[in-house]
């Protein structure tokens, strides 16, 4: 691995332990909870691997669980703060030091470095990446201590969520950069068009191709 590249952020990766019955339970049906966990740990392991490719200052997985054979070193492992989502995101961002800092989440495998070369070394206050369905993938501050007053209260889940946040950041000021749109794999009918967009050699893309053979 090259040096981090002066300016570069830490990236935060938050996520839960791809564990049957815990993770991604909105894939079953159709889907067995041990494909649905499946899918999630290769989703994840994506995503950190992707992130480990992209210049940092520090990368951080904030965990609800136990790391396991998905996790790849170079990688700081937290544990989730208790609450609901929002106190836990505004949480890990207390985990960072002075500079920019940028979470994403373990939803959107088609995630590349290209989506996050540029964080940290541009002059915004605040960086956001809007998903497909309301919600968001990324968020991020050039001044992590924002997270504090800025995400706690914002309802996660709904289709206004991305919109709220997003809302909230100019609302106080901040000088936003939006990254592209990506959808998040919440349910079944995300997969396919998730693993289409993966780049080659996507874990995900494999584990979803793999399981639609085994469902015909």
């Amino acid at each position: 691995m090259s040096a981090p590249a002066g300016g570069a952020a830490t990236l935060l990766v938050i996520a839960k332990e791809p564990v049957p019955g815990r993770a991604k339970t909105r894939l079953t049906p159709p889907y067995t909870p041990h494909e649905a966990a499946t899918l999630a740990a290769a989703a994840l392991a994506d995503t950190l691997h992707t992130v480990l490719r992209t210049p940092a200052r520090r990368r951080v997985l904030v965990l609800d669980g136990a790391p396991g054979p998905w996790l790849p070193p170079g990688f700081e492992v937290v544990p989730q703060a208790p609450g609901g989502l929002d106190e836990r995101i505004a949480a890990a961002f207390a985990q960072c030091d002075d500079g920019p800092a940028l979470l994403v989440g373990m939803d959107t495998p088609q995630l590349t470095t290209a989506h996050l070369m540029d964080v940290g070394r541009d002059a915004p206050d605040a960086w956001f990446g809007p998903a497909a369905d309301g919600g968001f993938w990324a968020l991020g501050f050039a001044d992590p201590r924002h997270a504090a007053t800025l995400v706690p209260g914002v309802p996660m889940s709904t289709d206004r969520t991305g919109a709220t946040q997003r809302r909230r950041l100019t609302d106080a000021g901040l000088t936003v950069a939006d990254l592209p749109e990506l959808r998040d794999v919440d349910t079944a009918s995300d997969i396919a068009l998730v693993a289409d967009r993966c780049p080659p050699g996507s874990r995900f893309a494999a584990t979803a191709n793999a399981l639609a053979k085994v469902a015909r």
